[in-house]
């Protein structure tokens, strides 16, 4: 079993991760609600086993619509993602593969919806920054991207803040969970989109930093 396996067994009811989780949820539920009639395209970066995406697609009325990509580097993550897929009425892609190219989202945008949850706590500030600034290419105008990250010290959230907006985003929301330091952003491209470009790097090798949350100490955040 691999690290990231064994961390999502973490999703017990009631802990950080699972409030965490519930945020997510709810702010895609709202992403959906705001697009406009038609397909709508969204992407997951790291998407782990889908939960977040594929739990809201279950019920949601705009579900018909959504062609989804979610890419994630772990088998057996990427295995629960398409078993939970399995059924649904919409269009749900599950690439195994490395999340932190570019290339690994053609063909799937520019999205109306991006989730970029669990890497910016486990990627470089200089990474995290570098996913930012190309996040205009993979967006549609209007776009929506949903993020997390540890406000662990040092907290990096007001630069992410900052760096959002200085890449034309507008914030819709920032939500702290309850009793960790896990926090919770989505904002909406107010500025055009820019071409998407194949090969380009969005961050290097996941890395342990202590003390993220919400996770226990001794996990990665995600």
């Amino acid at each position: 079993m691999s690290e990231w396996v064994e961390w999502h067994a973490q999703y017990a009811e009631g802990t950080p991760l699972t409030q965490r989780l519930g945020i997510v949820q709810r702010l895609l539920r709202e992403a959906l609600d705001r697009c406009a009639p038609g397909p709508v395209r969204l992407i997951s970066m790291c998407a782990g086993d889908g939960r977040d995406v594929l739990s809201v697609l279950e019920d949601h009325p705009r579900r018909a619509d959504v062609h989804a990509r979610l890419v994630e580097l772990d088998p057996d993550l990427a295995a629960r993602a398409r078993s939970r897929a399995h059924g649904l009425s919409t269009t749900v892609e599950v690439v195994n593969g490395d999340a932190s190219t570019t290339t690994a989202y053609a063909g799937a945008v520019p999205a109306d919806i991006a989730l970029v949850c669990g890497v910016f706590g486990n990627i470089s500030d200089a990474d995290i920054r570098r996913t930012v600034d190309a996040l205009p290419s993979l967006c549609a105008p209007d776009a929506t991207v949903i993020w997390t990250r540890g406000a662990f010290a040092p907290d990096l959230t007001p630069s992410v803040r900052r760096w959002f907006a200085e890449a034309g985003f507008s914030e819709i929301a920032f939500e702290a969970v309850p009793d960790s330091t896990a926090r919770v952003g989505a904002d909406r491209l107010t500025s055009p989109p820019r071409p998407f470009e194949a090969d380009v790097r969005l961050f290097g090798a996941f890395s342990r930093r202590s003390g993220a949350s919400p996770p226990p100490p001794r996990r990665p955040s995600r």
